[in-house]
């Protein structure tokens, strides 16, 4: 069974984006000191996004405006990716993404078969790590918080957890960012 982890970053407000869905709060923080991706994650096998998340990194990667640009992306590559929609969105050419509809629950099976025995990353949005939770497929959340607050925006886990249901595992300093990991109890 492979581990559902939510890697984020945040504001210290608990923001993901503003509200016109830009991350430029993030961008501002100087990040060289943050680690390599694959040494927070682990073994990741599959990403799974919101459609919002979808369009942001298609949008500000230019993947449809240069081929082969996925692939070149670290955090994507090959590995297979599910975004929740409810739209036709368009698809990079030679990129594994498959655009599911309905509830989490109904994918869960598709998404454990493709992570075959790897992780699964979950990059967002907030509402979509939610249903997660609620379908008992969260294991691990971890968060950057970055010094940087905005008055509004799409929220980190609009959902009711408590602390009986998290442990708090580590708690790092890259930079200017705190970085917390919790193990989720189910």
């Amino acid at each position: 069974m492979p581990r559902f982890v939510y890697y984020t970053a945040s504001t210290l407000n608990g923001f993901l984006a503003d509200e016109d869905n830009s991350l430029a709060w993030l961008f501002a923080v100087e990040s060289s000191a943050m680690p390599d991706l694959s040494a927070q994650l682990g073994e990741v096998a599959v990403n799974v996004m919101g459609s919002t998340t979808y369009e942001w990194v298609l949008r500000e990667e230019k993947i449809l405006e240069t081929p082969g640009r996925w692939q070149q992306l670290d955090y994507l590559g090959d590995r297979p990716a599910f975004v929740f929609t409810s739209r036709d969105l368009p698809r990079p050419e030679g990129a594994d993404v498959r655009l599911v509809r309905g509830a989490v629950t109904d994918s869960l099976g598709e998404i454990t078969t493709a992570a075959d025995g790897g992780d699964v990353w979950l990059l967002g949005g907030g509402d979509l790590v939610g249903q997660f939770w609620e379908a008992g497929a969260l294991d691990e959340i971890q968060v950057s918080f970055a010094p940087a607050t905005v008055p509004s925006g799409a929220p980190l886990l609009p959902r009711r957890i408590g602390p009986d249901a998290l442990s708090l595992r580590s708690v790092q300093q890259f930079g200017q960012f705190a970085h917390l990991t919790y193990d989720v109890r189910h």
